[in-house]
């Protein structure tokens, strides 16, 4: 599985909601997995991959027994506030402070059809955020501050420069 990489436009596009949770749903959650251990990234959205619906992968310890997927997953609550450095496999080497919740509750499905509901802190509540901004479309790149999205002006146009040529 490819992860695509910024400009691509279906970085940017609104994931569909997952009516049916079928073998193509769970075949394409394995493999978001994998990628996202290849990758050493702790989570990874279907957008990033080109499946343009509401499923998303996440594992903030790198443990493998600590891999969630959740199927239409949707912040419930937010509480607090906190700045991170960011990173994120769509923008190979590029970081930046972004503000977010401190801790958030979140629901979606798991593979079985069966409500999650997972409340937290910390790195996971990071993750969760940065994840599901993806499927509403909305890069880490565009929450920084306007100092921190200048530093990474010449990362951003390198990757765009890169896209544009025919040998990648």
């Amino acid at each position: 599985m490819e992860i695509l990489l910024y400009p691509d436009p279906r970085l940017k596009a609104v994931a569909v909601p997952i009516d049916r949770i079928d073998d193509d749903v769970r075949r394409t959650a394995a493999e978001m997995v994998k990628t996202m251990h290849e990758h050493r990234g702790v989570g990874l959205a279907g957008n990033q991959v080109g499946y343009l619906k509401r499923l998303i992968v996440v594992n903030p310890d790198g443990d493998p027994e600590g891999d969630r997927v959740l199927v239409n997953p949707k912040i419930e609550e937010a509480k607090g506030a906190t700045s991170t450095e960011e990173g994120c496999l769509s923008f190979p080497k590029l970081y930046g402070r972004v503000n977010r919740a401190e801790w958030v509750r979140a629901t979606a499905k798991d593979l079985d059809g069966k409500d999650v509901v997972i409340e937290s802190d910390g790195l996971m509540a990071i993750v969760l955020q940065h994840e599901i901004d993806h499927l509403d479309g909305i890069l880490f790149v565009s929450k920084m501050s306007p100092a921190d999205q200048l530093k990474l002006k010449r990362g951003l146009k390198d990757l765009e420069e890169r896209a544009k040529s025919p040998v990648r």
